[in-house]
């Protein structure tokens, strides 16, 4: 028996023995067989910053919110914070934890996988986290040892640590302490005080179970949690008793529930995302690249394009309404901002840059910029009864005012401010209907845009973008030079290099004289016609021109400063469907919802800028408005002798400013 009984220890010892030999010789052989990735090319793979001009940032795109900062800038009660909560004896203990491959060898004989106890040190964290997946499996484990073997090995403690903390997850969507100390606090790292250091050091060990803003309960976690940093920081001579004694628990951000793109931001984002693309940037180079996106967005601006759809804008609208916002400054093609719908994420459509409809009478000054370019004058008079009938192509064409109002003879300068439709028809006829299309593509309609000469062309019945719109009328603002929009403005690399800078693309299309009557002309609307909506309060010159189509499918106001060029646009998916009703007004117009939120917008955007003058009116072929009355097909011939001269018409012109 007792002869047996030696036999089977000796067995028993060779198999351990035998067992243990494997063990190091397959550890021997895993070792060598893994491989370590570059040890920063997972840090270094870092969100795309999206920023407003000045520098301010609207987003960020990619997988994981990070931003990457150096250990020199982490102060060192941020640093010794996380120590304590996860590896108090860091910068003196090996890269891997005995006792954490003995929990792990015993987790592993017990159930076959590995379980989320703590213990393991930073190293092994970093390793797990940057290089390895998420299972918990003995495999992944011997792995996740190797390689904070041999990260020890390339590299310092310190940059262990910088990576570590640039690396881990601290819930809400944010990785890295720096983007912590954001979604947390709202400061930069550099600012976290020791109460808040040791929050950030709390939840990153299990945002889930720590993170108040999921449970009641989480938050008594949390402060137990809080209070073992304190103390671990305390016991380590990090932190003095007393100085601890003192500390308050601080308070803690909500957290923000919705998406990186959702609401208005999203359209914003979105369509930088689009214009990169074009550039040649690839979507997994702005998911990874870490570049920073420089707009040509003003804060001020966008956060007044919000503010005002919010304030003025109609409430309680149905799933198919629309309402976009696109403001330019003048004579650069910078856009300043983009409104393109109230949230992205319910609608990915962009209102401002993809959406068309009607542009109505928002198309009026292009007819009247042919007008005085063939010499037809604001003083000339004309028809404003309603309705009357015109030739297209051998068709009787009915043209009716709005709400067939009745007009005398009137001047084109009151034409243009109360938008008399029977007056405008006739003036594109007498200008040229090719010469209308023709000022619109230099203005800034494209080419993508149908355009037909047909007499209803000055009555907007063309479909564009709102952006087109509004570059239009930066045009006007301009005094004639058209610039080609563009929102980048730079892209920086992750090294901070300028791989991309955005261009003014500008030329003179109009003569300033002739944009300095159109000026003038669209003045007077704002002060006595269908735009007076958009100029109270402002306190300085405005110009604009609302656009309302048939049975109000489509709204516009369309309106510039020297400053900004801005159009607000308000429509239904359904091209023919009534804007009616919609906010409580029954006639839905571009005078109505769409002026209140220009005239909002431009006091907010422009507070605090001094109020700059626009050109004297030029009053261009005043000298003789009867010489083309031949060929105005409405006029009757026998009215010609009791027009006003020129002179006498210039005169009462410049009376009325």
């Amino acid at each position: 028996m007792k002869i047996l009984q030696g036999k089977l220890f000796k067995i028993g010892v060779f198999t351990i023995g035998s067992g243990f030999i494997l063990g190091i010789l397959g550890f021997a052989y895993a070792y060598f067989a893994v491989s370590i990735p570059d040890p920063n090319a997972f840090v270094n793979s870092q969100s795309t910053i999206i920023q407003y001009a000045n520098g301010k940032e609207i987003g960020r795109l990619g997988s994981e919110n990070r931003t990457v900062v150096k250990l020199a800038n982490i102060p060192i009660h941020v640093r010794q914070a996380v120590m304590a909560a996860e590896d108090r004896n860091f910068y003196t203990q090996s890269a891997v934890s005995p006792v954490g491959i003995a929990r792990a060898f015993f987790n592993n004989l017990k159930s076959g996988s590995l379980n989320s106890q703590g213990g393991s040190t930073i190293t092994q964290q970093y390793a797990k986290t940057a290089f390895l997946t998420p299972e918990r499996t003995i495999t992944r484990k011997v792995k996740e040892l190797i390689i904070a073997m041999k990260l020890q090995n390339q590299m310092s403690k310190d940059d262990i640590l910088e990576s570590y903390l640039n690396t881990i997850y601290f819930g809400r969507g944010s990785y890295g302490i720096q983007t912590a100390s954001e979604v947390y606090f709202s400061k930069s790292v550099s600012q976290i005080s020791i109460s808040e250091a040791a929050i950030l050091a709390s939840i990153l060990r299990s945002p889930g179970y720590y993170d108040p803003s999921y449970s009641k309960e989480n938050t008594a976690r949390l402060k137990a949690r809080w209070q073992y940093v304190i103390d671990g920081m305390v016991s380590k001579e990090w932190l003095a008793t007393d100085a601890a004694a003192k500390l308050n628990y601080p308070v803690i951000r909500e957290r923000v529930t919705a998406g990186a793109l959702a609401g208005p931001k999203g359209y914003v984002m979105s369509w930088v995302v689009r214009e990169l693309e074009k550039l040649g940037f690839t979507e997994s180079q702005l998911q990874t690249g870490g570049y920073v996106i420089k707009t040509t967005l003003l804060r001020k601006n966008q956060v007044a394009a919000v503010r005002a759809m919010d304030a003025r804008g109609p409430k309680n609208t149905p799933e198919n309404f629309n309402q976009a916002l696109v403001s330019i400054r003048p004579g650069t093609g910078e856009i300043v901002a983009l409104y393109g719908g109230k949230d992205y994420l319910v609608k990915q459509l962009n209102g401002a840059t993809q959406s068309i409809t009607q542009a109505g009478s928002s198309f009026k000054p292009f007819a009247l910029v042919a007008a005085l370019e063939q010499g037809i004058p604001l003083s000339s008079v004309w028809s404003g009864s309603s309705p009357q009938v015109f030739d297209d192509l051998g068709k009787p064409y009915p043209v009716f005012n709005y709400n067939n109002e009745q007009e005398g003879e009137i001047d084109l300068a009151y034409a243009t401010a109360h938008s008399i439709n029977t007056v405008y028809v006739p003036l594109g006829i007498a200008a040229g209907l090719e010469n209308i299309v023709d000022v619109a593509r230099r203005a800034g309609i494209p080419n993508s845009v149908a355009l037909m000469p047909t007499p209803s062309i000055s009555l907007g019945v063309s479909s564009p973008h709102v952006i087109d719109i509004a570059a239009a009328y930066a045009t006007f603002a301009a005094n004639g030079i058209y610039a080609t929009p563009f929102l980048i403005k730079e892209v920086l690399g992750s090294n901070k290099g300028v791989l991309y800078e955005g261009k003014i693309q500008a030329q003179q299309v109009f003569q300033p004289d002739v944009m300095a009557d159109l000026t003038y002309a669209l003045s007077q609307g704002t002060k006595s016609g269908t735009g007076v909506a958009a100029a109270r309060g402002v306190g300085r010159p405005i110009a604009g021109k609302t656009g309302t189509t048939t049975d109000n499918a489509s709204a516009w106001f369309n309106g510039y400063t020297p400053e900004f060029a801005t159009t607000v646009t308000m429509f239904m998916d359904n091209a023919t469907q009534s804007l009616n009703g919609i906010g409580g007004n029954f006639a839905f117009t571009g005078g109505s919802f769409p002026a209140q939120v220009w005239n909002t917008y431009t006091k907010l955007a422009q507070r605090g800028m001094p109020a700059t003058q626009f050109p004297e009116p030029a009053y261009v072929g005043g000298a003789d408005p009867v010489s083309y009355l031949d060929a105005v097909p409405t006029l009757d011939p026998e009215l010609a002798g009791k027009y006003e001269s020129g002179a006498t018409k210039k005169k009462k012109l410049a009376a009325r400013q």
